[in-house]
């Protein structure tokens, strides 16, 4: 496997307070042949996340054609699961509703914060959003008492299938508390309802690893193919040695993988805007074409790009 890097798309451009810098969590929506809209979080003024979109030319997506000017839906209400910050996290479309996954932030005391996944749903293609809920779809729970976060739905059979990450602890670190995830999987009917029985389907490779975020998942020829982000569990926010990179995994049934970091085939650039830090992927595929959109430097700060396979 060899991506070959297209280069930088899109970093937001301060026009307005709620996109003063980051464009994380790039999610792809093919909206027809000739679109596709590209759903990221970017921050305002005050370092809270929001959501928006920009369209580009299908398959030549450095070709932007529409850039939204206000973000998809609000804060919630005070002392809910996303009072402080919304990032996109997965799309699916289910005959005439679309549905948005997303991740809702809160702050804590003990801890910096809180995530947790939301939903949110659009009657026109993907242009609104309403928030379905007040509360969280995958909130803490007995087994899983942390938080989650990046998730990535496929629906199949009728039966909605979510890679999501699961915190498995805080730790301090330098005298500072660090979350721990990793990702697991879970099921569902409806897509909101889900069937969490605790499976892991990409576990740390070592007590160096800290954190396991944002799978990206396709079926090609039976099998199973996931995309994500890593990085180690100590100084990943400025040592480059330690900082987010891509990995990959195959599955025969999507639910125990094998990392094979190894033949991911894309890397940090020697110089520029993903030259200290690569991940966030969302990988689709068009015309025969596969397709990954990542973040940079400074967990989106330097925006989002591409690479081909």
């Amino acid at each position: 496997m060899k991506w070959t890097k297209q280069g930088l798309i899109y970093l937001p451009n301060q026009f307005h307070d709620w996109n003063q810098s980051h464009a994380q969590c790039p999610v792809v929506y093919p909206v027809n042949d000739s679109v596709w809209r590209i759903y990221y979080a970017t921050r305002n003024k005050n370092g809270q996340s929001q959501i928006s979109y920009i369209e580009v030319e299908a398959n030549k997506p450095k070709n932007i054609i529409y850039e939204h000017d206000t973000y998809l839906f609000d804060f919630g209400k005070i002392g809910t699961f996303d009072d402080s910050g919304l990032m996109p996290s997965s799309i699916v479309k289910q005959k005439d509703t679309v549905y948005l996954y997303y991740i809702g932030w809160t702050l804590k005391k003990t801890v910096p914060y809180h995530n947790s996944v939301g939903i949110a749903i659009s009657k026109d293609n993907g242009k609104s959003f309403e928030r379905l809920y007040e509360g969280s779809i995958l909130p803490p729970i007995h087994t899983e008492p942390y938080f989650t976060g990046t998730s990535h739905v496929l629906i199949e059979d009728n039966v909605w299938k979510m890679w999501y990450l699961s915190c498995t602890k805080w730790e301090i670190i330098n005298d500072k508390p660090e979350p721990f995830y990793h990702i697991k999987y879970a099921e569902s009917l409806d897509g909101i309802h889900w069937k969490r029985e605790g499976v892991v389907a990409i576990d740390f490779k070592d007590q160096t690893e800290g954190g396991i975020v944002s799978a990206s998942v396709l079926k090609e020829n039976n099998i199973y193919k996931m995309w994500y982000g890593y990085r180690s569990a100590k100084d990943y926010r400025t040592t480059t040695e330690n900082t987010y990179r891509i990995g990959y995994a195959e599955s025969n049934e999507g639910k125990s993988w094998k990392r094979l970091d190894e033949d991911v085939g894309i890397e940090l650039s020697e110089q520029g805007w993903d030259s200290q830090m690569i991940s966030y992927p969302n990988v689709i595929q068009s015309q025969g074409q596969k397709y990954m959109f990542y973040n940079g430097n400074g967990f989106g700060k330097s925006g989002f790009g591409y690479a081909t396979l």
